[in-house]
């Protein structure tokens, strides 16, 4: 296997793929590797870096406590987490925070998708290893 099988692309059920594809290719700087159908879009990273995102539109709701979400990584917290409020994301004000010091924030997408914005400064309260995060 090894640099042969990878992460292709992270699919994630919208129920607005042109709505979804405006919000996370402003969130993430990504742009739709083809021309985007009215069902389906690709995005890809602007650098090259990265897994693809794929909108897929379907009508089910999302899981309050999905079983698998994006953690996202930012040198500026707060600053992306008011971007991201900017661009239709919502913050979610009844998430079971630990109590204490959190290095993250949970927010959902236009269509209701749940993620997670990490604090990825070194010095973050349970700073998670995220060596990209940082790097210029």
């Amino acid at each position: 296997m090894g640099a042969d099988f990878k992460i292709g692309s992270i699919v994630v059920n919208v129920r607005d793929v042109p709505r979804a594809m405006a919000f996370w290719a402003a969130a993430l700087d990504y742009a739709p590797r083809y021309e985007p159908e009215p069902d389906w879009v690709i995005l890809s990273p602007r650098d090259g870096v990265g897994p693809n995102l794929s909108l897929n539109l379907g009508d089910t709701r999302p899981l309050l406590h999905p079983h698998i979400h994006l953690d996202l990584y930012a040198r500026d917290q707060a600053a992306e987490i008011e971007r991201l409020v900017q661009l239709g994301a919502h913050r979610v004000e009844d998430w079971q925070y630990p109590e204490g010091e959190r290095d993250f924030e949970v927010l959902e997408d236009p269509d209701g998708n749940r993620f997670c914005i990490i604090d990825a400064r070194p010095d973050a309260p349970d700073a998670t290893d995220a060596p990209d995060a940082t790097a210029d």
